[in-house]
Order: structure tokens, then sequence, then C-alpha cells
């Protein structure tokens, strides 16, 4: 995920500053890392000097001093072109699962065990998303965050079935590598 579009499609709506940016992130992708402050100022200052965005004023409401932005045409033309743009798929696969199966195999571990309990894993997870997701005034972006997470966890589950089930042969396979 691009954190500087993402800033540049919260900025579309309007003028904004780091903490409000940092806010609507945190509860428009309600699944992903929370951004840190740290994080989003330090990608403001680059859009700034990339003039994709502009200081729009600055205020303290009684508060701290605060430092709005707001996109300029440049960058309202790199978002359009950001969101327009295929994402390929990746060309290579690398799942942390997968390694660990191997590395219990190369080790004289138990990779039978290692999937079960992974799956177990896999199962809380989904449980707790289905309950956000379902929850009474769950918004629909939390839904579909959930929604996606699910279907990779099921990706998921679906291979680590087919590969317990094929454990002998690739156990015999990194064996003789």
């Amino acid at each position: 995920m691009s954190t500087r579009h993402i800033l540049l499609g919260l900025l579309a709506g309007g003028p904004s500053h780091g903490y409000d940016l940092k806010r609507r992130h945190d509860e428009r992708f309600p699944q992903a890392r929370p951004l840190a402050y740290g994080q989003v100022y330090t990608t403001l200052q680059r859009l700034v000097r990339d003039g994709l965005v502009e200081v729009d004023g600055t205020g303290s409401d009684g508060g701290p001093e605060r430092t709005a932005y707001r996109t300029t045409a440049e960058g309202s033309r790199e978002l359009a072109h950001w969101a327009g743009e295929i994402a390929a798929p990746a060309p290579f696969v690398t799942n942390e699962i997968f390694a660990k199966v191997v590395v219990s195999i190369l080790s004289g571990g138990d990779p039978e065990a290692y999937l079960r309990a992974q799956r177990a894993a896999h199962m809380e997870r989904m449980r707790e998303l289905t309950a956000l997701k379902t929850a009474k005034g769950a918004d629909l972006a939390t839904a579909l965050s959930a929604d996606y997470a699910l279907n990779h966890l099921d990706a998921d589950l679906r291979w680590m079935a087919t590969t317990a089930a094929r454990l002998t042969t690739l156990t015999a396979e990194v064996d003789t590598a």
C-alpha cells in the first residue's frame, strides 16, 4: 500500500492536517496497520517537496499549532494516475508459512504439527474478523476490509490442506536436494 497515495486520496476531500489524516486513515483502512504520526508527517514533507501537496495554512484553535495541507493540481493528477493503474499480480510469492514448513523439514522438525497450529491460528483470526464485520454498527469499510482478509486467510487454509496432504512427497524432495 502506498502511504503517499493514500494521503493524497485523503486530502482529495479538502485541506487537512496530519493528525486528522492519521485518524481518517485508521478509520478508512481498519484492517491495515495504523499509521505512525512520524510516517504521516514525513510523507507530507515529501509530498510538499515533490509539489504534490502544499501548505494551506497554520492554526492552533487553542491547542498546539497545526499545519493544514492541500493537494496541488499535480497531486490530483498523480493520484488519478495511481488509482487507475492495474495492480500487477506478484511475479513471485514469498510466503512465511511455506518457508517455515521447508525449514521444519530441513531441521528435523514436525511440519505437520506446525501446519495444524498455523491452521488453528488462522481459524481464530477468521472468527475475530467475522465478529468484527458482523458487529452491530460495523460500517461498510470495516466489512469489506474484513472480507478481503478473510478471503486471503481462506486461501492460506486451502494451501495448508494441500501441503499437509503432500508432506511425504515434499519431505522426500527436500531431503534429497
